[in-house]
């Protein structure tokens, strides 16, 4: 069984995708350290070197690569622009995909920065100053990216609903029978 988790940024993809690995027994991958870790260069780096569409390339060939192989695994995957380069990668026998989404004020309370090194770090004052802002930016990503996960057929859909990480893992198994599956 491999399990893609897919939704915006700071949804709770990797800490989900973590917790839920770890209560099942499989291997955890995030998209953004196998980026970082296949080709040699911080994230920073990653997005200033070439356009969007080369980008998903790059992920669509790590996650195709990550799919081919026989292990069960939770796979966080990074917000994807290009659906043509994913269509036929994530649905199968063996596979399921799930969008976790929130609503656009659950998403700001768990907003994060990372500097040109991707270290994580937080700046409440800066975040609150602009938090209009990135409201409307969290929910611009919510309409996109929801309109793509959609085109790529990805069926099922998962309210965190502010919900600590461990409930999540609970309700992702119960809802779509992992125990059973795997």
């Amino acid at each position: 069984m491999k399990v893609l988790l897919f939704g915006v940024s700071n949804v709770g993809k990797t800490t989900t995708g973590e917790l839920l690995a770890e209560r099942l027994g499989i291997k955890f991958y995030d998209l953004d350290e196998e980026v970082k870790n296949c080709l040699g260069m911080t994230l920073e780096e990653f997005v200033h070197t070439a356009d969007l569409r080369w980008r998903d390339q790059k992920r669509e060939s790590i996650i195709k690569r990550l799919l081919r192989s026989e292990e069960d695994m939770v796979l966080a995957v990074t917000p994807i622009s290009y659906p043509d380069n994913f269509r036929t990668r994530i649905s199968g026998d063996g596979i399921l995909a799930i969008e976790l989404y929130d609503t656009p004020e659950n998403i700001f309370s768990r907003l994060v920065f990372s500097d040109e090194n991707d270290n994580i770090y937080e700046d409440d004052q800066y975040k609150n100053e602009h938090r209009e802002y990135y409201l409307r930016d969290i929910q611009l990503d919510i309409d996109w990216y929801g309109k793509i996960y959609s085109e790529l057929g990805i069926r099922n859909r998962l309210l965190i609903d502010n919900d600590a990480p461990d409930k999540v893992v609970d309700r992702i198994i119960s809802e779509y029978d992992l125990v059973e599956r795997l």
